[in-house]
């Protein structure tokens, strides 16, 4: 699978695939609606330029005419008024295209955004071991914002832009002759290809300033979180210091940048300067050879100012737009990550017939020098329960993943009901099962969003029905705002005995099955796992039952107990039947009998 790093600069994709793609969006083919939305924003941008080309000539007409050497002054106010009224329009229809396109580029982003959150859920779990969750995140927000910007930027300033000094360069050509539209042009393109250059040399000095800033606020933020420590080892001076050091080097870097900054805005307006100065002196000698009117001289000045102010920001345009570019490239990275997982093309729901499972001749390893299990079968009847013991790295998790298919096994197969998963929609495997993990992460919202989280659409009946028979009711009810209580992010506001009761409600409210407890006390004390425990028992009676345990005690009464070794099954058999062996089960056994007195008094002694 290609690996993503959401902390590296694009280099798979390239600008105009990007633009392609983003294009896909602003043209959907389901829907004319959007397609009708585009052509007439464009229109009104086309009307936009046009008028504003035009409003220029009202002016000189009105100049002229009140020109002295016009005869008998009269007040144009016809002029005035097709001067004022054109720039209304030109306004008025700048605001239609954004009123209709804002649709269009809105539902763009949405799409978009949709369908990345969409594509990351298909993605198979070994995509989601390997990434950053804030890098990801950050990805797909600089990607959205970037759509934006480079749509209000792109196509409502940059493109009209240039089909402007398009219009104007005509006019001049065809009004004055082709000096004047060499000029102008000449000026204008100087203008746009000395910003461009300028501010790609700027780039670095930026970047420069921007890793200075991080680092001086990772230093402040690093310090102020272990405040504690600094004052233990009375170390302030030393903070003090090194935040300086930061600060002096962001110094450094800011003044460079503003430095760099002004010789760009000199040159820019040398350039326009110049322009200026060649156009107004070919004007004024038409003016003083009476080829030309004073409203002459005033309209070529007024259209090279007209161009060069929405090309006052150019610079940082062009930055934000190569940055948007850039944020775009890897968000669309990211629809590029193959699926892993993927149900084939006649799949079909999984028919349950009681929960009946089945590993046969199952081999697999997360890479291809790491093999996890190899050639592992055995069978959980319906209704029954099966252990899964072994130690740490044997694959006793990894079991539970292929049962819900985050991975597929790369030999033999998983049998539910006497059908191959593989066969079946992910979906439908995935109802038939309910799971307490070892480490319940709960979402940052109630008590009773995390149980009913279980099956959705469940009433609020049902969600404490669930939460009385995981005993954790009593426990809710007790909070100020009982079931509405926010469990904070990833549950952190209740204790670990509190947030697995929460899990079993949650397992409970799905009614599936079969259901697998991955090592779901190992990380309790005695007697909140005891509680626990009864918890279980009762949820997985008349249920087909894996569990996956660390604490031998908690498996007793299993029908069967496997062993995992070296990749295999080393053992099965009842857990007296394991012990009469005298083998890995038993010595396991007996290590964990010893442990046991030993944490009782460690705990002990820490309450004391």
């Amino acid at each position: 699978m290609q690996h993503f790093d959401a902390t590296t600069d694009s280099t798979d994709r390239n600008h105009w695939n990007t633009l392609k793609i983003l294009g896909h969006y602003l043209w959907p083919k389901d829907r004319f609606d959007l397609r009708m939305r585009v052509v007439v924003a464009m229109a009104a941008l086309a009307l936009a330029k046009v008028i504003n080309v035009v409003v220029p000539l009202f002016y000189k007409q009105a100049v002229d005419a009140l020109s002295p050497t016009a005869g008998a002054l009269t007040l144009p106010l016809a002029l005035i008024l097709a001067y004022g009224g054109a720039r209304v329009l030109s306004q008025a229809f700048g605001e239609l295209r954004d009123l209709v396109f804002a649709r269009v580029a809105q539902h763009a982003q949405r799409t978009i955004a949709l369908s990345t959150f969409q594509h990351l859920h298909r993605l198979s779990l070994r995509f989601h071991l390997d990434r950053q969750t804030g890098g990801l995140s950050r990805v797909i927000e600089r990607g959205t914002r970037g759509i934006q910007f480079l749509l209000s930027f792109m196509l409502f300033n940059i493109v009209p832009t240039l089909f402007e000094i398009l219009l104007v360069t005509g006019i001049l050509f065809v009004a004055f002759g082709w000096a004047f539209a060499i000029i102008t042009f000449v000026t204008i393109t100087a203008y746009i290809v000395f910003t461009l250059i300028v501010t790609d040399w700027r780039l670095k000095y930026r970047r420069t300033m921007n890793q200075k800033d991080s680092e001086a606020n990772t230093k402040a933020i690093d310090s102020l979180l272990n405040y504690e420590t600094v004052k233990y080892f009375g170390n302030e001076n030393h903070e003090y210091r090194r935040f300086d050091r930061a600060l002096a080097a962001y110094e450094t870097a800011a003044v460079t940048s503003q430095t760099s900054l002004s010789a760009l805005n000199v040159g820019q307006g040398a350039i326009i300067g110049i322009g200026l100065v060649a156009v107004m002196s070919l004007a004024g000698q038409g003016v003083v050879d009476q080829t030309l009117t004073v409203g002459d001289f005033v309209l070529v000045n007024t259209y090279l100012i007209q161009l060069y102010l929405p090309l006052n920001f150019l610079g940082f345009v062009y930055r934000e737009m190569k940055q948007s570019l850039v944020d775009m490239d890897k968000m669309f990275e990211l629809l590029d990550q193959g699926i892993e997982v993927r149900d084939p093309a006649n799949a079909k729901p999984l028919r349950p017939a009681g929960g009946h499972i089945e590993f046969r001749d199952v081999s697999f390893g997360y890479d291809s020098g790491r093999q996890i299990l190899d050639k592992v079968s055995f069978v959980v009847p319906s209704g029954k329960t099966v252990a899964v013991v072994g130690p740490s790295g044997s694959g006793k998790s990894t079991i539970a993943r292929l049962l819900f298919r985050f991975y597929d096994v790369q030999d033999g197969a998983i049998l539910i009901d006497g059908q191959d998963i593989r066969e079946a929609s992910q979906e439908s495997v995935r109802a038939l099962m309910g799971i307490v993990p070892q480490d319940t992460v709960l979402f940052n919202d109630t008590v009773e969003y995390n149980i009913r989280y279980g099956r959705i659409d469940a009433d609020s009946e049902d969600v404490v029905s669930a939460a009385r028979l995981a005993q954790i009711h009593e426990f809710v009810m007790a909070f100020e705002r009982q079931y509405d209580t926010i469990v904070g992010e990833r549950g952190l506001k209740l204790s670990g005995g509190e947030k697995q009761r929460v899990a079993i409600a949650r397992a409970i409210l799905k009614d599936p099955p079969v259901l697998i407890f991955d090592e779901a006390t190992s990380a309790l004390d005695s007697k909140t796992e005891k509680e626990i425990q009864a918890s279980l028992d009762a949820v997985s009676e008349q249920r087909t039952t894996l569990v996956i345990a660390h604490r031998l005690s908690t498996i007793v009464d299993a029908d069967e107990i496997l062993v995992l070794k070296d990749r295999q099954i080393a053992e099965r058999g009842r857990h007296d039947e394991l012990l009469a062996l005298d083998g890995e089960y038993a010595l396991m056994w007996a290590r964990q009998q010893e442990e046991q007195p030993q944490t009782h008094a460690n705990r002990a002694s820490s309450s004391t």
